[in-house]
């Protein structure tokens, strides 16, 4: 019986790095890609590659994910988030592989009270949660097409809040930190585990009920305040944390206020287990200190 093949693109960022750890473990030929190796937005270029591999599934961890950046290069952010999905959607359909694409929380306004739903009316505030979306558009209308959103994702790999909130503790007194954007940290691992069950499920039953949106971060909520003051206490860092508002610290993105996820519908689907957010920062910051 021949190995399933898998085809990583956007393999050096965090999500993709956590894939490329993972995948030593696993019977399944994987193949890794990164620009300029492999471009999204040129789809003679991509189908030609993925052709060759004919991978049974492709799973799209490139991003244009500058959030502040993206309100002056939306054409460069559209490119990316929203063109480059088509064309993998379309070179999938022409391979007949399943699509997985993970995409992002700010697709919603953050005005919610509860956890959204994946049936939740999306709203983006941002260039770059527009983009985004319209990328979602595309991967939903492939027939094997599975949207994985996330939210604060965070790794031993890459840069990210945790490891800027590290340097920063130990480098200043004093520091202050967003409080009223609340949410949940997600440890990239955890979220790589996921989308390799859902990959897992998908390619060995072909059943195209499984298509369609998903969300997935860390169980729990907290602040950005929360999130640094319990890093601070595990690594004993003395830095004096104070709690601010978002008006006290403005961006040109507009970031949502809310971002809690339900994650019933990935759970049941593909029997998931999700750690909670404490849990799994431990275990990321053990991994960083024994490096």
């Amino acid at each position: 019986m021949n190995r399933e093949t898998y085809a990583v693109i956007g393999c050096n960022g965090q999500l993709g790095s956590e894939l490329k750890e993972l995948s030593a473990n696993l019977p399944i030929d994987f193949k890794f890609y990164d620009y300029p190796e492999i471009d999204i937005t040129k789809k003679d270029e991509l189908l030609e590659i993925l052709r060759k591999d004919a991978p049974g599934a492709i799973i799209n961890c490139a991003a244009y994910t500058a959030v502040d950046k993206a309100e002056t290069e939306k054409d460069a952010a559209l490119a990316v988030n929203g063109i480059g999905v088509k064309n993998l959607a379309d070179v999938a359909k022409a391979i007949d592989a399943w699509l997985i694409h993970v995409s992002t929380d700010y697709v919603f306004d953050g005005t919610a009270c509860r956890p959204y739903a994946e049936t939740d009316a999306t709203n983006p505030q941002s260039v770059y949660g527009a983009t985004k979306l319209q990328g979602e558009v595309y991967a939903t209308s492939y027939s094997k097409g599975i949207v994985i959103r996330t939210a604060w994702l965070y790794s031993t790999y890459g840069n990210n809040f945790v490891k800027t909130m590290l340097r920063l503790g130990n480098e200043r007194e004093s520091l202050n930190v967003v409080f009223d954007q609340v949410g949940t940290p997600t440890y990239a691992r955890d979220l790589a585990k996921a989308i390799l069950a859902a990959a897992e499920k998908a390619t060995a039953t072909n059943d195209t009920t499984l298509a369609g949106i998903y969300h997935y971060s860390n169980e729990g909520v907290c602040s950005w305040y929360d999130f640094t003051r319990e890093i601070f206490d595990i690594e004993r860092i003395a830095c004096k944390l104070s709690p601010i508002e978002t008006k006290d610290y403005p961006t040109p993105a507009k970031r949502p206020h809310f971002s809690v996820f339900n994650k019933k519908k990935i759970k049941a689907t593909f029997g998931i287990e999700i750690p909670h957010w404490k849990h799994s920062l431990i275990e990321c910051l053990n991994k960083l200190n024994s490096k």
